[in-house]
């Protein structure tokens, strides 16, 4: 006898097929001699947990939908030494679990994925543009970010040994939990392995929303690394910006030769500020909801003199861009011919811009900081 191995299955209305992946659990570990418990996770309207109850599985009922949610509320219940996970809809071939789980009872890996891309997809499994655009641009956007090298880092079937688990810390309760699993097995280094598996059509409706749930997995993986895709370019954008603006301004009149190209330098610097200071909100959240460590550079900026100094700087901008608006205004009071401010309106709007960003930025990491102390998790501040 191996190690005791959990299978986690979380389900929603699938009366249609739960029997049969249990069925297949069981077949598989009699196979494999392995000492097991089921686990059904479910959210069902229907008479699934009946029917995984009949099939000896036991039934949890999480607190609130979603595929995260329905994993996050079972793993506390498992006893065994290594955990499976897999869909309820009769996808996934379960008679492998032998395979899944001896790498692990091996000690030769800490985590097993199931790879759909490695092995076979049979017709009518997986729509063509989950196939061969959404899956393995997802796959490659992960692994890109997080320097990885998953095949298919949306398979639902997985094993992973407890003690690696308990390393991983989960938080996300849609869609996008198939993605923090792998990011966080990333970062924590767990060795990983993966083994080729048949892909089977679905028997009923799919739930899967292709755009949404692809928005979703980007969106997590913006919001735990948001440098690469909004500090860089925002501060590459600042920069270009202020030399074409700086260009123009020392070798050009503004007024009479260079304004298209002033403005389209100012486009540049605020909206690369935007993204800057996008990304330092998107990763003041990911750091106080936990999902990304601090870092010694960012503890800085989460700090409440840092703050308040942007803060102040913010104000300070504002300031001067009214005062600069107000001399527009006194010179087409008092001038009587035409009046040439273009250069000094468009910095004086830019000026108030670029405080308002930085108000509304320091308030909102602000928030984040009030809400994260009230919740304890405030250590990382310093």
């Amino acid at each position: 006898m191996g190690p005791i191995v959990t299978i986690i299955i979380p389900a929603m209305n699938e009366e249609k097929t739960i029997g049969s992946c249990l069925e297949k659990i069981k077949v598989g570990c009699l196979r494999g001699n392995i000492q097991y418990e089921i686990i059904v996770s479910d959210s069902s309207t229907d008479s699934t947990p009946d029917i995984a109850r009949s099939h000896g599985a036991r039934v949890i009922h999480p607190e609130r939908r979603g595929y995260g949610n329905a994993y996050i509320s079972a793993f506390p219940h498992a006893k065994g030494e290594i955990i499976v996970i897999g869909d309820a809809d009769d996808t996934y071939d379960f008679t492998l679990i032998p395979e899944l789980v001896k790498p692990i009872a091996q000690r030769k890996a800490d985590m097993v994925i199931g790879s759909r891309l490695k092995g076979t997809i049979l017709p009518g499994s997986m729509p063509w543009l989950h196939q061969f655009i959404g899956n393995p641009l997802l796959t490659r956007l992960l692994n890109f970010t997080f320097h990885s090298q998953f095949s298919d880092t949306h398979s639902g079937m997985r094993a992973i040994s407890k003690e690696a688990l308990q390393k991983l810390s989960l938080h996300t309760g849609g869609m996008e939990f198939a993605s923090e699993m792998l990011i966080e097995a990333a970062k924590k280094g767990l060795r990983f392995e993966e083994i080729p598996i048949t892909y089977y059509p679905r028997k009923g409706p799919s739930k899967l929303h292709s755009f949404a749930d692809g928005w979703r997995h980007v969106r997590f993986i913006m919001l735990v690394r948001p440098l690469r895709f909004l500090i860089v370019p925002g501060l590459l954008f600042i920069l270009l910006g202020f030399s074409l603006m700086a260009g123009v301004g020392f070798l050009k009149s503004v007024e009479m030769q260079g304004l298209h190209s002033f403005i389209l330098g100012d486009i540049l610097v605020l909206g690369g500020l935007q993204f800057l200071l996008s990304g330092v909100v998107m990763k003041s959240y990911s750091v106080t909801h936990q999902l990304d460590d601090c870092g010694p550079w960012f503890s800085q900026i989460l700090r409440y003199q840092t703050l308040e100094k942007l803060l102040f700087t913010g104000v300070l901008f504002m300031i001067l861009g009214f005062a600069s608006g107000m001399y527009i205004l006194s010179q087409w009071i008092s001038v009587t011919g035409p009046l040439t401010q273009i250069t000094n309106a468009v910095l004086s709007l830019s000026s108030v811009i670029i405080g308002l960003q930085l108000i509304f930025t320091a308030l909102h990491v602000s928030m984040m900081l009030l809400q994260c102390e009230r919740d304890g998790c405030s250590g990382f501040m310093g």
